[in-house]
């Protein structure tokens, strides 16, 4: 099952972490996973693309950590959509994602 857990400060998300792997189906035919993947990588490069300094974040095989460096309003509206995008996720697949 994928986590992701998020971590904020008042109305202002600093840490995220999207960690395992879905189990729907194999490695590299996993279409939640794929979602997932795609979810997180267009939200963080887009962020980047807007200002290099607003995050950092580190891939491991267990997955990844997100630190969000500011609380500057588009990047924040950025994660909240990130977040938004992984629920509709848990919503149509409960059993391989949980969003915290």
């Amino acid at each position: 099952m994928i986590q992701v857990k998020t971590e904020k400060n008042g109305p202002f998300y600093k840490k995220v972490k999207v960690l395992g792997h879905a189990m729907y189906d194999d490695y590299g035919k996993d279409i939640v996973c794929s979602a997932a993947s795609s979810i997180v990588t267009t939200t963080i490069n887009g962020i980047l693309s807007l200002d290099k300094g607003s995050l950092s974040y580190i891939v491991s095989t267990k997955g990844m950590d997100i630190t969000i460096k500011t609380e500057e309003r588009t990047t924040q509206i950025l994660i909240r959509n990130m977040i938004n995008l992984m629920k509709e996720l848990e919503v149509n697949y409960p059993d391989n994602i949980e969003v915290k």
